[in-house]
């Protein structure tokens, strides 16, 4: 696996929230998520665009108090995106998810724009991290160039409903099995988090199913992933998590393989399997991993 940059969040779980609706704002603090989208896009109603953007500070300060990180899902139309960057940028969200990129120029012009505002109103320049979804056919052929396209860009992920819906598929694991692995990979090549799980984010309502394919979906490598629901987050905490007992077998691989180079041994086992760089580094990442994830 291709090294992670050291400035990432730690982000197993990140659970949607719209805006505008005062009761899920209210309690979603509660739900144990490492970060949560308020969001501006698909759940708050065109008429309702303008009162979201209104109630975005405050709403940032609610969903926060029990440690969560604040994101905000902007939209994509440009007469949109533009306002909802100036209501968004303060010192409690620290990123913005942006829908339907469609290129590393894209993400270059809002990056200028959080320039800008993050220095008028007293932020540390690049305070605002940004995460990108790739939702159409154009986009998914500049994968690697977005993933690559600004230092603020800390996570990629496959807007799988959406995306199904431009290339004109049906939004099934089978169907999007390629796509998904493509963004994981664009993603690993950039040294970013690859959000996601093998599915759709629709899929929740049997929780034995999905607890499946988010297991699964970390063994392709995906690192995180969002939630429609909050009977989503624990389940995404601990399968994307790290244990304590993943924490210890990491420790004592490492102590194994160590003792081994210094004593100049070529042939190295672990429990009965072989031990090479590749393992080692793993267990060198899960390490790294664990120290950045919230308990």
């Amino acid at each position: 696996m291709l090294p992670m940059r050291s400035d990432l969040p730690s982000w197993r779980s990140l659970l949607f929230v719209p805006v505008t609706r005062e009761k899920f704002v209210a309690g979603a603090h509660t739900r144990g998520a490492d970060a949560i989208i308020l969001d501006l896009e698909d759940s708050v109603p065109e008429a309702d665009k303008a009162r979201g953007r209104s109630l975005l500070v405050g709403a940032a300060g609610a969903v926060s108090k029990g440690g969560a990180e604040v994101l905000v899902r902007i939209n994509r139309p440009w007469l949109h995106a533009v306002r909802d960057i100036e209501a968004a940028v303060s010192p409690e969200v620290t990123a913005l998810m942006c829908p339907k990129v469609e290129s590393p120029e894209h993400l270059g012009v809002i990056a200028e724009m959080l320039t800008a505002l993050e220095s008028q109103r007293g932020l540390p320049v690049g305070h605002t991290r940004l995460v990108a979804l790739i939702e159409t056919a154009s986009a998914y052929f500049r994968a690697e160039a977005i993933a690559k396209a600004t230092p603020r860009l800390v996570a990629l992920s496959l807007g799988a409903e959406d995306f199904a819906w431009a290339v004109g598929m049906e939004p099934i694991g089978e169907t999007l099995e390629m796509p998904k692995q493509t963004v994981i990979i664009a993603a690993r090549a950039a040294g970013i988090l690859p959000l996601g799980f093998m599915g759709t984010v629709a899929d929740f309502s049997d929780p034995t199913k999905f607890r499946a394919v988010v297991r699964r979906s970390r063994r392709f490598g995906f690192a995180g992933a969002s939630a429609i629901h909050p009977s989503q987050v624990p389940i995404l905490n601990e399968e994307y998590g790290v244990t304590a007992a993943e924490v210890e077998r990491a420790q004592r691989m490492i102590a194994v393989y160590d003792a081994a180079m210094a004593e100049g041994v070529g042939a190295i086992t672990f429990e009965g399997s072989m031990l090479d760089v590749p393992v080692v580094e793993r267990a060198k990442a899960l390490l790294a991993r664990a120290k950045r994830q919230r308990t």
